[in-house]
């Protein structure tokens, strides 16, 4: 299978697409004024301690303060533990008092109305390896199948461990295959990143950043960069220049699919990419079959609705509802890793009354997931027959990236009918009448709703007329949003 990874750099923006046979998988956006700060390492300082929910929340110089709970503490340097037993935790008072300075290490962006989440418990990515200061020990990827070959790179990291100044390490999947050298060079590098951040961390003042995690672009070289990866475009010379420079230092093997693209047309133009990023901001997503999804996103839950739509069958009812079902099941997956949807979410499939179609539609929901390096956790079928899943969020979907609520309907997602509000004008009119002496009242309003009021209403609008003995007068006003109107004297 072809896959390659699309890199759109502009002066302020930073756009990547995973496109695997031709079809857009995955979409990762940064901004110049809002870049994701998942990995990010601050000095905190606490600014107020809550008992009830064993948590802190922690000032590190953004908008709203981070979150930091009593499990992601790392244990007392020396205790073996690593990071501290949410369960067995001691008070949160005692382990954190307000104004106290600390190392932190963001797990997620901020959320919507919701804070960063911190951790104490640091670690530090590289190309073959993730390097824990506080942790112990050496653990393999469980992507890494072979057994011989994860004995071989345990043990590899064993003895590099063994002489180091301890810490514990990940062997990350990439790491597949990879020489000695390359797993020492990693380790020498991440060694020297720890030295760095605690060099800064001490001088560095309560809300200052320590250590920042590499741009978008040099992020996906070396996260998703592998040898299954054909070729990884780029439109910006200078970008690159630098992503030359790191596989250079980090990845020498794969730097020939590293590739400049200079044709006039833009990339993700020529790809079909901002059609499919529109599409994904869309509620509905057709099937091919006639059928469709539906997509809700609240801030509790993601809630997806699977419908026949168009797609009547052919044979009867149970069968229409299985192929709809199975074709949603792959849909689904892709559509979560292109929107970047994660947390809680839930699947209501079209009901099927036989248990074996109900498995197959679940195997394949899991087998389509599976390329998925978010790793989602699919649970069986419940009593309700939905499907409930869970999928790790460290950064906000590309509808809460890429769009804001909306200011007409203040986000409830719906608008009053013009009707609505043409009947809420004339019990303002009334309302006015009642109260002041005029002359004339001037009604102001959506074009929709001056036209329903000239039309359909008008009978209605001429008995308002001779109800408050004065005559109205009409304007459309071009830029109303569709629920607003004034109505004033004259």
């Amino acid at each position: 299978m072809t896959t390659e990874i699309l890199v759109n750099v502009t002066p302020r923006e930073s756009r990547a697409a995973l496109v695997e046979h031709g079809i857009v998988q995955e979409l990762f956006l940064e901004r110049a004024n809002r870049r994701g700060l998942t990995g990010n390492l601050y000095r905190g300082r606490v600014s107020r301690v809550l008992p009830g929910m064993q948590a802190a929340f922690v000032d590190i110089g953004l908008e709203r303060n981070a979150f930091l709970h009593a499990a992601d503490i790392a244990a007392p340097a020396g205790d073996s533990a690593g990071a501290i037993d949410a369960r067995a935790a001691p008070p949160i008072q005692a382990l954190l008092r307000e104004g106290d300075e600390l190392l932190v290490q963001v797990l997620k962006d901020p959320l919507g109305t919701k804070g960063a989440r911190l951790s104490t418990y640091v670690s530090l990515p590289s190309r073959f390896l993730v390097f824990m200061p506080q942790g112990s020990g050496v653990g393999v990827s469980a992507r890494i199948a072979e057994a011989a070959e994860r004995e071989r790179l345990r043990g590899i990291l064993q003895d590099f461990a063994a002489t180091g100044s301890g810490g514990g390490w990940i062997v990350r999947t990439v790491a597949e295959g990879a020489s000695v050298e390359a797993l020492h060079a990693d380790l020498l590098f991440l060694t020297r990143v720890w030295e760095i951040v605690q060099e800064r961390g001490r001088g560095a003042a309560p809300g200052a950043l320590v250590h920042e995690d590499l741009p978008l672009p040099l992020k996906l070289l070396r996260d998703l960069l592998a040898p299954q990866i054909e070729r990884v475009l780029v439109d910006a010379p200078a970008m690159h220049a630098r992503m030359l420079e790191f596989t250079r230092t980090f990845m020498p093997v794969l730097g020939d699919r590293i590739a400049l693209y200079d044709g006039r047309r833009p990339i993700f133009d020529l790809y079909g990419i901002e059609d499919e990023i529109e599409r994904a901001l869309e509620r509905k997503v057709p099937l091919k079959s006639g059928g469709h999804l539906v997509f809700d996103q609240t801030e509790a839950l993601t809630t997806i609705d699977v419908n026949t739509g168009g797609y009547v069958g052919h044979r009867n009812l149970e069968d229409t509802a299985y192929r709809t079902n199975l074709e949603a099941a792959v849909a689904i997956a892709r559509q979560l890793r292109l929107r970047n949807l994660g947390g809680i979410i839930i699947v209501d499939f079209i009901d099927m009354h036989e248990p074996g179609h109900r498995q197959q539609v679940l195997a394949a929901l899991e087998t389509a997931l599976a390329g998925d390096h978010s790793r989602p956790q699919v649970s069986a079928v419940s009593p309700l027959g939905l499907v409930e899943m869970t999928r790790k969020r460290t950064r906000e979907s590309l509808e809460h990236q890429l769009c804001r609520p909306c200011p007409s309907c203040g986000s409830r997602g719906f608008v009053k009918t013009p009707e609505t509000i043409a009947y809420q004008i004339f019990r303002e009119v009334l309302r006015q009448a009642g109260q002041f002496d005029f002359q004339e009242l001037l009604v102001l309003a959506h074009r929709d709703v001056i036209e329903l009021l000239l039309d359909e209403e008008a009978a209605a609008l001429a008995e308002l007329e001779i109800a408050v003995g004065r005559p109205l007068r009409l304007q459309a006003e071009a830029q109303y949003a569709e629920e607003q109107f004034d109505v004033v004297l004259v």
